[in-house]
């Protein structure tokens, strides 16, 4: 007899079963993905144990999902190694919202390729081929990955070899692959596919090493749900912010600078309105603002810890003959300007706020416009505390994270990142944080995940993840609670007993990276900012010659009441103006002839209303003012 709990019920079963047999009893087989036992997410065909908590996935988890994606991976590297059977293999794991593979191909792909691949995946979907899950020893495996010369395989093979452990295959029908799983029980759940480009990329991520063939594909259970990601993928080509900022004039991504982005007159306008956004806010809540070098010495960061941690990520410099570092972080700045002057314990909640510039090294292969660059301004605060009080702060937090999130119409999801094996401190510490961090966030009765192992190296952290108008999530906000860094520096205060104490601190960004935050907010109001944050709020329109002096005065009084706008004064036909002007996503447009003249009207036109008429010239400017004051989306 077995006694497991499956999805929260309890069983009994007269005899071993494995998770896909528990999928099947409680009629889940055919939606069924990977399985969740004690918390560890694994395949289907893995053995109940008494006692077992068993959670069935499906395509609508997270990792039932990239089960379901890994598996159409392997189902279009057995089409590759079918069509182009002297194809080396490399890796091909499942990604957010898909997949991808890596080849070493004799011949360029192409998207008439992609056809090809796409017909033969059908035909494998349609043989429904059980995936079997087999291992070998490191020895066995390396060399039957050499009898079928996988060398990539190989050199992955050899590094895991080397703990001694069993090596995990999987087969479906005549294709192998190194692979631990978990994937789906047949490649007839594959129902629905599509491969969406190809690319190239560098084994391993790194220009040294050759150049790969990797094709992008999604996969879906159903045909239509399918379709509906394929419109979300169309409307997602259109928001590019990488497109959209060089159309509205916002950024440019140069080949002198790679990973180093330059901000056109508009795009400053954007930037600093976002960035007068966040100093009010933080005003509010409490915040003093600081500014500390991007250029400190090598010292500095072995002291921070960093240098052990970030060296392959640092820039780095020779200055008096002593060694430098460019900074990849604001911490240890902060931690220096702490240090200035003595603290007590009545300076505390210390609230700390920087704007940053960091610059990190990132692969050129990863740098992806405003999403990936190597310079960014990084809105990073400290906080700066006693042991009683980091909960109250966090839930402070919390509440600025709220008021900015909503201004921008994101939603977000917390997840809660526990202590990794790279961590510096005593477990019990770190144990006592994370409580501290899950009770904060249950007191403010909201919801969170736990992401085990993936705290920073000295606290642990909770992670924000937005998501935008179109479904797809980001992570900016980040709140990570430090015990070390304060021992490393030797941070001290006067506490009430007249003694000298360690302050514990909080690390944490709102926006993230401004940079990344300019980039998400492009993509998610497809270029059509809000009235406050426009670059360009309003652009008025002459028809005659005497409505050009007209314009003029408008946008001098616009001007004076902090909105900002300009005049199109040019000889062209209005239908042009207007269509220009909506190119360039303008909020609102005043077209201003003889008759508005006369009356001290405008003839309102509005981004998101359309022709809203003549209206009297001060309705419409105080409509555009509050509207402008109360940040309306």
């Amino acid at each position: 007899m077995i006694k497991v709990t499956v999805n929260g019920e309890a069983k009994e079963f007269e005899s071993a079963l494995s998770a896909f047999d528990a999928a099947r009893e409680m009629g889940l087989a055919k939606t069924a993905c990977a399985a969740e036992i004690n918390g560890k997410t694994v395949d289907l065909r893995t053995a109940l144990e008494d006692g077992n908590e068993v959670k069935i996935l499906t395509f609508e988890d997270e990792q039932g999902q990239r089960a379901f994606n890994h598996t159409a991976s392997h189902v279009l590297a057995q089409a590759v190694k079918r069509l182009f059977p002297n194809t080396k293999l490399a890796i091909g794991p499942a990604i957010d919202n898909g997949f991808y593979y890596d080849f070493d191909t004799e011949e360029p792909f192409t998207a008439e390729t992609l056809l090809k691949l796409e017909a033969e995946m059908k035909k494998i979907v349609k043989e429904s081929i059980r995936l079997e899950q087999f291992t070998l020893s490191p020895e066995d495996a390396i060399k039957h990955l050499e009898e079928q010369n996988e060398p990539y395989k190989v050199e992955l093979c050899r590094e895991h070899g080397d703990k001694g452990e069993p090596i995990s295959f999987y087969k479906q029908g005549d294709f192998t692959d190194l692979c631990a799983g978990p994937h789906l029980m047949s490649t007839s759940s594959v129902k629905a596919f599509k491969l969406t480009s190809v690319t190239g990329a560098y084994w391993r991520g790194s220009e040294k090493n050759k150049m790969l063939t990797r094709i992008y594909g999604t996969a879906f259970p159903s045909k239509d749900a399918l379709a509906e990601h394929l419109e979300r993928l169309e409307e997602a080509k259109k928001r590019d912010h990488r497109k959209l900022g060089k159309e509205l004039g916002l950024f440019a991504l140069l080949d002198e600078g790679p990973g180093f982005p330059f901000f056109l007159p508009k795009g400053m306008v954007l930037r600093n309105t976002l960035l007068d956004y966040w100093r009010e806010v933080h005003k509010k809540y409490g915040y003093v603002e600081i500014s500390t070098p991007i250029i400190l010495n090598q010292e500095l960061w072995h002291r921070s810890g960093h240098w052990d941690h970030y060296k392959d990520n640092m820039y780095t410099t020779v200055i008096d003959d002593g060694d430098y570092a460019v900074k990849p972080m604001n911490c240890p700045g902060g931690m220096l300007l702490y240090k200035i002057e003595p603290k007590s314990y009545r300076d505390f909640p210390l609230r700390m706020a920087e704007l940053g510039l960091v610059h990190r090294h990132e692969l050129s292969g990863a740098l992806h416009g405003l999403f990936r660059v190597r310079c960014f301004t990084q809105d990073d605060a400290h906080i700066f505390m006693t042991w009683d009080q980091v909960e109250s702060e966090i839930q402070g937090v919390v509440r600025l994270f709220d008021e900015v999130y909503s201004t921008f119409a994101l939603t977000y999801k917390i997840e809660i990142s526990t202590m990794p094996e790279d961590h510096i401190g005593e477990k019990e510490t770190w144990d006592m944080a994370t409580d501290m961090l899950k009770k904060a966030v249950s007191e403010m009765g909201k919801e969170y995940v736990i992401n085990e192992g993936d705290g920073a190296f000295y606290g642990p952290k909770i992670d924000f993840h937005l998501s935008d108008s179109l479904g797809r999530t980001w992570q900016c906000g980040t709140i990570q609670l430090d015990m070390q860094m304060p021992e490393r520096f030797e941070l001290e205060y006067t506490g009430a007993d007249g003694e000298k104490h360690r302050p514990v601190m909080i690390h944490r960004a709102c926006l993230g990276s401004i940079e990344r935050f300019i980039g998400v907010i492009t993509e998610h109001f497809a270029g059509a900012f809000p009235l406050w944050l426009s670059p360009e709020q309003v652009r008025i329109l002459p028809v005659t010659d005497r409505a050009k002096e007209y314009g003029e005065k408008i946008a001098a009084r616009l001007d004076s009441l902090g909105i900002r706008s300009s005049v199109d004064n040019r000889n062209e036909k209005i239908g042009y103006k207007i269509r220009q002007a909506q190119l360039e996503k303008i909020p609102y447009f005043f077209i201003v002839g003889d008759k508005e003249v006369e009356e001290n009207t405008v003839s309102l036109r509005s981004r998101k209303e359309g022709d809203l008429g003549a209206s009297p010239l001060d309705e419409v400017i105080d409509r555009i003012v509050t509207e402008n004051a109360e940040k309306t989306r």
